[in-house]
């Protein structure tokens, strides 16, 4: 499958089926982030794996992954992250979702499904996961197999803007 009809493949999933993430699978998906580029290769990312029935317990307290068998919590680390010397903006959150990105689409390939959540409560997560101060989660991916009829990859034609709406060339 090339690049753009794996990009088109994902989809947000929200049905799962009762079945466990196979360890090489995982394995792979974590690869995936951890070969990602990051800002001067500082590698500010910091993954939480939540396989186990008490930690999705712990987890549906502050977010939902749609009954996922397996999240990531995605974090950053702002002590290792490179800031731009301009205006010392922190690029942590940029590295990972590059991560996050490269790990959902090698889920696609293996054929998982998933969702990248963002909606979530930030201190029942650091409370519960004991995540220290410097680091901060940024997104959770649930990943499991899909229930359900999976989203069409034609679904991008209608639902995505056309180029010419948000290609920008030279300037504004």
């Amino acid at each position: 499958m090339d690049f753009l009809q794996l990009a088109k493949t994902r989809y947000s999933v929200r049905k799962y089926e009762n079945k466990k993430v196979e360890e090489e699978k995982l394995e792979k998906i974590l690869e995936a982030g951890r070969i990602a580029p990051t800002g001067a290769n500082t590698q500010p990312q910091k993954l939480i794996v939540i396989t186990k029935e008490e930690g999705l317990a712990k987890l549906k307290k502050g977010a939902n992954v749609y009954g996922a068998p397996t999240a990531i919590i995605v974090c950053e680390d702002h002590d290792v992250s490179w800031k731009r010397p301009f205006d010392n903006k922190d690029i942590a959150e940029t590295d990972v979702s590059i991560i996050s990105t490269h790990m959902v689409l090698q889920a696609t390939e293996l054929g998982l499904g998933t969702i990248w959540v963002c909606y979530f409560d930030p201190k029942i997560i650091r409370e519960e996961f004991n995540i220290p101060d410097n680091v901060e989660a940024v997104n959770i991916i649930g990943i499991g197999y899909a229930a359900g009829e999976p989203a069409s990859p034609d679904r991008h034609d209608v639902a995505r803007k056309p180029l010419e709406k948000i290609v920008v060339k030279e300037s504004f």
